[in-house]
């Protein structure tokens, strides 16, 4: 038997939660809270499997307490809300599952209980829509994060650059001023300019902009 947790402020939608979730066969509502706050409580005290958990509510939302109550419960956000920056940040705070209130029926919703209990995940077709770009996008910055890398060594290794024109030129890249490179690496700005005297004749160019160019591999 799967003890559940309904947090939700509508008084509403907890009943009917309740109604159907008792009528099962696997699943049992161990408590109710109207808010974060009292959902926290609640989960230290019955340790409840599965918390389904509402997203936008006074006092304290879902998103506020996601990571204490996962602590205690396995959390499927159960929500009204398909905004995909809420969906993001729900699923990265620690939602094992993500449904959008008229987006799955009473049939669904006792199957993603029961996965999420056995450790597994369950999405809604948008918020599945909002993970699978989240980990495209990760993946595309990762690759990018490693190409830059790439050029990097490729660049060291060209130009000769010396560990201390790296550290010089990297911060150069962040756009700091002289005196800000200066400061960082504990520097004087005269021995910065020297460096970067050094660098612009080792990449061939004559200006700063031209050396982050090169140095992140566009020239």
């Amino acid at each position: 038997m799967i003890g559940v947790l309904v947090v939700d402020d509508n008084p509403v939608v907890r009943s009917a939660l309740r109604g159907f979730l008792d009528a099962t066969d696997d699943v049992r509502v161990v408590g109710e809270a109207a808010d974060g706050r009292e959902a926290v409580a609640i989960a230290q005290f019955v340790q409840p499997t599965v918390t389904l958990l509402d997203a936008r509510m006074p006092i304290a939302d879902g998103l506020s307490v996601l990571g204490e109550l996962s602590r205690h419960t396995s959390v499927l956000a159960l929500t009204v809300d398909a905004d995909p920056e809420l969906i993001a940040r729900m699923l990265r705070g620690g939602a094992r599952g993500y449904l959008v209130h008229g987006e799955f029926d009473p049939g669904e919703l006792q199957r993603a209980i029961i996965a999420v209990a056995a450790g597994h995940g369950w999405l809604s077709p948008v918020a599945a829509a909002v993970a699978t770009a989240a980990v495209r996008d990760h993946g595309a910055h990762q690759q990018a994060q490693h190409d830059l890398a790439e050029r990097q060594r490729e660049a060291r290794s060209r130009y000769a650059l010396t560990q201390r024109e790296q550290d010089v030129l990297a911060l150069l890249s962040e756009g700091l001023s002289n005196a800000a490179i200066a400061h960082r690496l504990l520097l004087t700005e005269k021995t910065v300019k020297n460096h970067l005297h050094h660098i612009f004749a080792k990449l061939g160019v004559n200006s700063r902009i031209e050396a982050v160019l090169r140095w992140i591999g566009h020239t």
